[in-house]
């Protein structure tokens, strides 16, 4: 179990107490965390988070394979399968990015707005 995030901050409880999410919640918690947060963002966990931000600086035409090879690089710790990334451009300098995965046989997809 881990405490719950929303928004980039801890969810409280009406006594005082925290949020806790577990099971598929968790797994799909932490996924979310490590693709968003920065690569080397953290100087004593240097592997943690990923460089999907940097996509602004790659060609148009290695966009995808960049956004597949950024997202297997994050995730690369956590016990799932990758199993398909898409990334389609939502407006000018954002992207919407589809990860599919695989979890102990069950199917997982997350999807987020980078920039």
């Amino acid at each position: 179990m881990e405490l719950k995030i929303r928004n980039g901050d801890y969810v409280a409880l009406e006594n005082g107490g925290m949020e806790m999410v577990e099971g598929s919640a968790e797994l799909i918690q932490r996924v979310l965390y490590r693709l968003t947060a920065r690569r080397e963002g953290f100087p004593f966990i240097p592997t943690l988070g990923s460089t999907l931000h940097q996509l602004g600086r790659v060609n148009a035409r290695e966009c995808s394979s960049a956004a597949e090879a950024a997202v297997r690089e994050a995730l690369h710790e956590e016990d799932l399968d990758v199993t398909g990334v898409t990334l389609d451009n939502a407006a000018q300098g954002l992207y919407t990015l589809c990860v599919a995965l695989q979890y102990k046989g069950d199917p997982i997809e997350v999807a987020l707005t980078i920039q």
